[in-house]
């Protein structure tokens, strides 16, 4: 049961850095966005880069442990 409580809290974790993520939304630097005439596309690439930072910081401290 103690390895289902870490899940939790890097599932806890990571949810609250994607929030934090689409919160900040267009200012984390690397995100592209592309507004034509009728459309807009967002390239969160900045973001997905952050996310993987962080999952992979996260990861790694809890399997030190």
């Amino acid at each position: 049961m103690p390895q289902f409580g870490k899940l939790l809290v890097v599932a806890g974790l990571m949810l609250v850095a994607l929030g934090l993520l689409v919160w900040a939304g267009d200012k984390i630097p690397g995100n592209l966005t592309w507004r034509g005439k009728n459309t807009t596309v967002f390239f969160p690439l900045g973001a997905c880069l952050l996310v993987s930072v962080v999952g992979s910081l996260l990861l790694w401290l809890m399997q030190r442990r």
